[in-house]
């Protein structure tokens, strides 16, 4: 079956808001990955769940995958329509529906941003507090089980996800979870979707835990003349208890980077950037355990970003530090890397990787999220020099196999999309085939979003 002939039915329902412009194709075809342009055959922008349920339902009576659109940044092709069908793009279901103050709880519907989300909630004294850089949106992170920055202290999406509802595969609208903080009742379906990457149902509606927003915050940056001592600064601050909002680490290659770009003057060494959240004597109380322990281990140079405006401007430049590496490279695009291992086989996992990368042609900046043991290497590519592309999977399937090794995931938060399907039977063993027949449950047609972290056509037709 083709779009063809579900054409008169979702153009019946959606009026101009289904696109077939060459713009629209070409824009919901492109991802931040290493993977070729992939052009949808249609767009849709729903506005209710009720609009995705019928699609759906339209959708799937014609055999057409679906394929669910958030901000489009994902870095292992998971929005692309590899199989063809039609994008579902949430730009327009982007509302807060209820705050609830008082059990520090929001509803909102998918296509609303972090950033967005934040700034609605600054005057209740309340936060959502996964943040990973990217302003994405709260739909598409929870479908890749996002974390980012914060999560050493937070938690990920899994932890801050209470309940969804989600459209399946048959059109039928299902809740799953309460606003009660805990529950024994049956299966964890909210678990379920969440990280699922839209290849189960499609998401329209969340319900989110809050924080308070602290009283006081202080952040700080510092070098270490080498790596594997920025490494062990990590491992025994976590070790030792201190309560750390972000802990982040980013090599030498990476502050040189942020520099060109965003005007910053890192000494070109690897740096710890880190933040507190808690009262005031809490704060300075564990920032000075921090500093101890980082001193010892040979820190130098410590700034501390005590103001709103320094502090914004620190983790800018974190944030930004994907883009500067991209930049020190002009016209190269990138393979993201993002193993996560336990913190007690951190420096040998950081340590073995930068072995590999000096043993290569690649340039490879080193950067993450360390506090959970998470972490990325950026490995620049010509696209077009089949012996570089080649190095770059060669040490990214490296770091994969190490971080199974060591008893770690071949992602922390980027999740699995096309680029890691090579690595979930090696990480899963039968439990991969266990997703797959959980995917054949719920979707036997194979319509949402095929060719994605399932074994290929694992039971299911079409």
């Amino acid at each position: 079956m083709t779009l063809d002939a579900a054409l008169p039915a979702l153009s019946s329902l959606l009026g101009d808001r289904l696109c077939r412009s060459k713009s629209e194709l070409d824009h919901h075809g492109q991802s931040e990955s290493h993977f070729p342009p992939t052009p949808p055959e249609a767009v849709a922008y729903p506005e209710t769940t009720e609009e995705v349920a019928a699609l759906v339902k339209i959708c799937a009576n014609h055999g057409v995958p679906v394929i669910g659109w958030g901000a489009g940044t994902s870095l292992e092709g998971h929005a692309l329509a590899v199989q063809g069908g039609i994008v579902v793009d949430f730009a327009r279901m982007d509302r807060i529906i209820a705050v609830n103050a008082e059990d520090m709880d929001v509803r909102v519907q998918p296509g609303i941003t972090r950033e967005a989300l934040n700034e609605a909630l600054r005057a209740t004294g309340l936060f959502f507090p996964v943040d990973p850089g990217a302003n994405a949106s709260i739909g598409g992170m929870a479908s890749t089980r996002a974390s980012g920055t914060t999560a050493v202290r937070y938690g990920t999406m899994r932890d801050n996800v209470m309940g969804l509802e989600v459209v399946l595969a048959d059109g039928r609208v299902i809740r799953t979870g309460t606003r009660a903080r805990k529950s024994s009742s049956g299966y964890d379906l909210t678990g379920l979707f969440v990280g699922a990457e839209g290849t189960l149902g499609l998401i329209t509606e969340l319900t989110l835990k809050l924080r308070g927003q602290p009283s006081a915050i202080s952040a700080a940056v510092c070098a270490f003349g080498e790596m594997d001592r920025a490494v062990a600064a990590v491992i025994e601050t976590i070790q030792s208890g201190v309560p750390m909002a972000r802990i982040e680490f980013v090599d030498a290659a990476t502050a040189r980077a942020v520099n060109a770009y965003s005007g910053a003057d890192f000494p070109e060494k690897p740096h710890l950037l880190v933040e507190f959240h808690g009262s005031e004597i809490g704060v300075g109380e564990d920032a000075e355990i921090f500093r101890a322990i980082a001193e010892d281990n040979g820190a130098e140079g410590f700034e501390w970003a005590r103001q709103t405006e320094d502090r914004t401007r620190l983790w800018k430049m974190r944030h930004e530090a994907y883009r500067a590496i991209l930049a020190s490279r002009p016209g190269a695009r990138a393979i993201v890397t993002d193993v996560c291992v336990p913190i007690s086989a951190l420096a040998q996992a950081v340590s073995e990787t930068q072995a590999d990368i000096e043993a290569s042609p690649v340039e490879a900046p080193i950067l993450g999220h360390v506090g959970d043991g998470n972490f990325h290497a950026i490995l620049l590519i010509d696209p077009d020099d089949t012996a570089e592309v080649h190095a770059a999977e060669t040490l990214s399937a490296r770091m994969a196999q190490r971080a199974l090794r060591l008893g770690g995931t071949v992602t922390g938060e980027h999740g699995i999309g096309m680029g890691k399907l090579g690595y979930m039977a090696a990480e899963h063993g039968e439990g991969w085939q266990v997703m797959g027949s959980i995917k054949a449950a719920l979707d036997p047609g194979n319509i949402m979003n095929p060719g994605k972290l399932v074994p290929p056509n694992n039971g299911a037709v079409g």
